[in-house]
């Protein structure tokens, strides 16, 4: 057996591994879609309020509160719909079936608990009437949840973690642009991650 024999051999080996302990069904259009969905729902929801400068979004009455935070709820059932969706037609595609195995119940854990505890910490703030820096809390508890999960699915979705968490703590030190720091946190990083997953393993 010669060196290319070896080198052949032993990556055969590290991606039986890698498909055995990781989650790979994720795609690249899922992302695309979601940072769509999350653009088109920032943008309705400026020209619902009527606010004069498109980069700020002034939530200062308890109705405006909950039209965001309905908004906020619709966006994330259709993100995971997506998700999953997509997720299955890849699988099938593999010859492979999507089922809630060891490998999916640990990515779900650790992405959803950051995200839950994040979720309930903007829930506070927003019980205390502390509305400026929800928007920061959102992206950061978003990347922290995409660093732990990417231990269990692609690693470079850390990278997109990383971004979230720059941006929202940028977010956190500029005030009344909530919506611009979601359009591009939640909207055009996901787009542009998006592409690039798309480019790199799906197009294969």
């Amino acid at each position: 057996m010669d060196n290319k024999e070896v080198i052949n051999t032993l990556s055969d080996i590290r991606n039986m591994m890698e498909k055995s302990s990781k989650f790979l069904s994720l795609n690249g259009l899922s992302a695309i879609l979601v940072g769509v969905f999350a653009c088109v729902s920032a943008i309705i929801a400026h020209f619902l309020f009527g606010s004069s400068d498109v980069l700020m979004l002034n939530i200062n009455t308890p109705l405006r509160l909950k039209i965001v935070m309905l908004f906020a709820v619709i966006l994330i059932v259709i993100c995971i719909g997506i998700v999953i969706l997509l997720a299955r037609v890849k699988a099938r595609r593999a010859g492979q079936s999507l089922k809630l195995d060891h490998t999916a119940k640990r990515l779900l854990w650790n992405f959803f608990f950051p995200l839950a505890v994040g979720g309930i910490l903007c829930l506070s703030l927003i019980w205390q009437e502390y509305y400026g820096l929800t928007s920061s809390v959102m992206l950061i508890f978003y990347g922290i949840a995409l660093i732990n999960a990417s231990n269990h699915t692609y690693s470079n979705t850390r990278y997109l973690g990383y971004a979230e968490i720059v941006f929202g703590l940028a977010d956190s030190f500029i005030q009344g642009y909530a919506l611009f720091f979601w359009v591009v946190g939640f909207g055009f990083f996901h787009i542009i991650y998006g592409i690039y997953f798309y480019l790199k393993y799906d197009r294969k």
